[in-house]
């Protein structure tokens, strides 16, 4: 039987896709990005996290409907939700079953082969760390192929795309980074929303708790409103379409 690995679950989301969401935080993510808020999260095999099988998730899931309702939905997160691929299919599956609306919030780096997730995959929130490999590898400590293969069956699966992109100062920042982040996501399809996130040190405190040095110590926090521009401007140029 089929079990997966759950970090926690949110009951009312409100940041994670269209509508109030129950989230479904996955355990286990490959990347060692610069800025992750939950390196609580990095190990598959984490002690503290709760196993489920696909049925009892939804089940349970199911139980949240009254909050998320029509306009709602559930979106899988982690860490990686890639990483527990065939739980993952078959919970998307039982989700779709029941009429749930389903997001994934992913990275895009998984195992390689995606066709049982998206075919019950509603909307893809698409964490893009960079826009070319060397600059992937700064943020992240690995490669851009993972990448690009999870985004290459997305684009080849019609999945609508919410695209997201941490802003941190010195690393992602900038004109000359941000006209080529609005260069690489016009390559892009079926984008319909553009979402620029403010570099936060809200998880810094997990890594003294963890014992892990903090990669970017020192590096302050940036306030929403100096992105507000560049979010209209991409979202102008890049979408296809409004979500509604």
């Amino acid at each position: 039987m089929t079990s997966g690995r759950v970090h926690s679950l949110e009951s009312m989301g409100l940041v994670d896709g269209p509508g109030i969401r129950a989230v479904v935080f996955l355990q286990g993510c490959a990347l060692r990005c610069r800025y992750c808020h939950n390196p609580d999260t990095w190990a598959v095999e984490n002690p503290a996290a709760e196993v489920y099988t696909p049925g009892r998730l939804v089940e349970k899931l199911l139980r949240f409907k009254p909050y998320f309702g029509e306009k709602g939905g559930v979106t899988f997160s982690g860490g990686e939700p890639l990483l527990q691929p065939e739980f993952l299919a078959e919970t998307l599956d039982l989700c779709r079953t029941a009429g749930i609306h389903t997001c994934l919030d992913t990275a895009g780096c998984g195992l390689g082969e995606y066709g049982p997730i998206l075919r019950s995959t509603n909307l893809i929130l698409l964490d893009v760390k960079h826009y070319d490999p060397e600059g992937y590898r700064q943020v992240t400590g690995g490669s851009m192929a993972a990448f690009e293969r999870f985004l290459e069956q997305a684009q080849a699966a019609g999945v609508p795309l919410w695209v997201r992109h941490v802003v941190v100062p010195g690393l992602t920042d900038g004109e000359a980074h941000l006209e080529g982040l609005e260069r690489y996501l016009k390559t892009i399809r079926y984008i319909q929303r553009v979402e620029l996130l403010p570099y936060h040190t809200l998880g810094v405190h997990k890594y003294a708790a963890l014992g892990i040095p903090y990669p970017l110590e020192g590096t302050p926090p940036m306030g929403g409103k100096t992105l507000a521009d560049w979010n209209r401007r991409l979202n102008k140029t890049c979408c296809e379409k409004e979500y509604v």
